[in-house]
């Protein structure tokens, strides 16, 4: 409960200093180049990609950590790990961690996750998965089936959480 308010109070921080900043014309482009004070930096986990990218893999807005999606993609080899849903479900799990790791978080915290699934039928075994990566106090999360995710995944998952102290 606590993690949540505290996030509540951090959003409303954010929004009014940027509001404030674009108000006064003090608000500049959101380029990863940006000093270290200022509101929003990008995160890559490793090297950013070579040339323009159509989306970053988190975002740090002041104590906050907001993750694209993630899919069960090995980062070696930029291919679909192999073996179902379980393994996907594993990687993606892992490729959260990593991505939260370079924005300076961990899963421990996470404040919600939204779980984006191509068949329901997998909600339970991702459950027992989910579990082992947030064991105690697991974070709020929203469960839907989407007609269909990107490489044909089947399941992709994003993130909001706290930046560590």
């Amino acid at each position: 409960m606590k993690k949540i308010i505290l996030a509540l109070v951090a959003l409303t921080c954010i929004s009014s200093d940027i509001n404030s900043q674009t108000r006064t014309g003090k608000g500049g482009s959101n380029k990863s180049q940006r000093s270290t004070s200022t509101v929003r930096r990008t995160v890559y986990p490793g090297k950013p990609p070579q040339g323009p990218s159509v989306l970053s893999p988190a975002i740090v807005a002041g104590e906050l950590v907001f993750t694209s999606g993630q899919i069960g993609i090995d980062p070696k080899t930029s291919e679909m790990v192999e073996g179902g849903f379980e393994a996907q479900a594993e990687q993606v799990l892992r490729n959260l961690a990593a991505v939260l790791e370079a924005a300076g978080s961990d899963m421990s915290q996470v404040l919600k996750t939204t779980v984006f699934l191509a068949d329901m039928d997998d909600f339970n075994k991702m459950n027992e998965i989910y579990r082992r990566h947030f064991k105690e106090d697991p974070p709020a999360r929203s469960t839907v089936q989407v007609a269909r995710l990107p490489r044909n995944a089947r399941i992709e998952i994003e993130a909001v959480a706290l930046v560590r102290k």
